[in-house]
């Protein structure tokens, strides 16, 4: 599970980012501050998928253990974040620069951050996981 120990779910606690700036020597996308939706991983992917086919999706974050996704999203997303079967953690990007490595501890880039989608928008992302939820039931259903 993408690590925020620490962090509160949905509140204003704050998760700090991991690691320290990227290298001058990684091309290098620079990000807002954000927030960390974590959802699981098959309806994750489902929804990486609807938000490449329609609107572009930001960087997407997987854990080490292939459990969980974490989509990066606004600063404030936390705040108003209610969709069931998933969790929004507020951190302190601190606007650091996202590059190689990613910026939570355990984690590596499913989609690596990208200078025009430096976040998911967390309407179409909520859109977009009820979508995937819905699309996992009915072929759970076959």
């Amino acid at each position: 599970m993408l690590e925020t120990s620490g962090a509160h779910r949905s509140s204003g606690s704050k998760m700090k980012a991991a690691g320290a700036p990227a290298s001058d020597a990684v091309s290098a996308v620079a990000a807002p501050d954000w927030d960390l939706v974590t959802v699981p991983s098959r309806q994750g992917l489902e929804a990486v998928d609807i938000l490449r086919l329609r609107t572009g999706v930001g960087p997407v974050l997987h854990d080490s253990s292939g459990d969980t996704l974490g989509f990066l999203v606004p600063p404030g997303t936390a705040d108003g974040w209610d969709l069931p079967g998933s969790a929004c953690t507020e951190t302190d990007g601190g606007g650091r620069r996202l590059a190689g490595d990613p910026p939570v501890a355990g984690t590596g880039w499913l989609v690596p951050p990208e200078s025009s989608h430096p976040v998911t928008d967390p309407a179409l992302l909520r859109q977009a996981l009820g979508e995937a939820a819905r699309t996992i039931e009915a072929a759970d259903a076959l």
